[in-house]
């Protein structure tokens, strides 16, 4: 990144946030585990991710209860500036390493989002994405109890307002969004076929698909293909993004990094299919570490260097 480049303010929608403690083992004295305690949650480490690449992100979530209190009280700790609205509660995981392998001991859901809740939500992002360069809306599982026409509505109602929009979003919430038109969407090869939106995982449908996303009035349309290049679809063309091969170390977490580092090159000023392999890089770093979007900053940025990008 150049000295004239602007470092981006980033409003994510966070609707799920989560308390993670992870167990792991303690090297040389398996008897003595060591314990972490991060917030979580797509939002969440979406904006960890931004902060990472130099952004800052503005999170507008639900917290309450125990598990949302202390999930808050550490995500401001990392630097993330907090809008928070009401919640009864939010979800909470206790997650065992010691055996190298990630074993879910808890899992707790967050609890439904009443109607008031609801508005209350959608409320805050509208007030607080006023000073972004770009907005950020992730989704959240159908059990949260909250409708496809939120997301739609939302990206309506920001987009009225002159902003710039990255959703990570699948099934009816994906519909919904992409009928609001004027924004860009980030979905995997998996969501472009069970959302009815791709017939196929070859490159050729998806790019086919993709492209009738744009009929419906997307700027762009990133699709994440686990371990084979990234298929960005614009009204310029099609490209391929690959990114240098890495082992895995823990895979979650590599989406929401590129959904950040797409959000960050975007407000930056960067095209979208450089945004993607910024995107490209910090997704493929990601996965080589325990930490869901973490990394370095330096190291990502020198990463995108090496990102290959090729017409689809």
């Amino acid at each position: 990144m150049t000295e004239e480049q602007h470092e981006p303010v980033v409003a994510v929608l966070a609707i799920a946030p989560i308390l993670e403690v992870t167990v792991e083992a303690t090297i040389n004295a398996p008897d003595k585990p060591q314990m972490h305690v991060h917030p979580g949650g797509q939002g969440l480490w979406v904006a960890r991710m931004v902060t990472t690449l130099g952004g800052r992100a503005v999170v507008c979530g639900p917290f309450g209860g125990e598990t949302g209190t202390a999930a808050a009280s550490l995500a401001r700790a990392e630097g993330l500036e907090l809008h928070t609205t009401s919640a009864t509660g939010n979800g909470g995981h206790i997650v065992d390493y010691r055996r190298g392998e990630r074993d879910e001991i808890v899992v707790m859901e967050s609890p439904t989002l009443d109607r008031h809740a609801q508005d209350d939500l959608y409320g805050t992002m509208l007030v607080y994405s006023s000073a972004a360069d770009v907005c950020v809306v992730t989704g959240a599982d159908t059990a949260l109890g909250v409708p496809p026409d939120f997301f739609g509505r939302l990206a309506t109602d920001l987009r009225a307002s002159g902003k710039r929009l990255v959703a990570d979003l699948s099934s009816h919430q994906a519909r919904a969004f992409v009928e609001a038109g004027g924004a860009v969407l980030k979905i995997s090869h998996e969501e472009m076929i069970d959302g009815g939106f791709a017939d196929g995982a070859s490159v050729e449908e998806l790019r086919v698909g993709a492209e009738r996303l744009l009929e419906h009035g997307l700027d762009a349309v990133a699709i994440s293909r686990a371990a084979d290049p990234t298929l960005v679809v614009t009204g310029d063309g099609a490209h391929l993004v690959t990114a240098p091969q890495v082992s895995t170390h823990e895979h979650r977490g590599a989406g929401d990094s590129m959904t950040a580092g797409i959000a960050v090159g975007l407000g930056r000023g960067e095209s979208m299919v450089d945004a993607v392999r910024l995107g490209a890089a910090a997704g493929a770093l990601n996965v080589t570490r325990r930490g869901l979007g973490t990394g370095r900053r330096e190291q990502i940025e020198l990463f995108a260097e090496k990102v290959d990008v090729t017409p689809a």
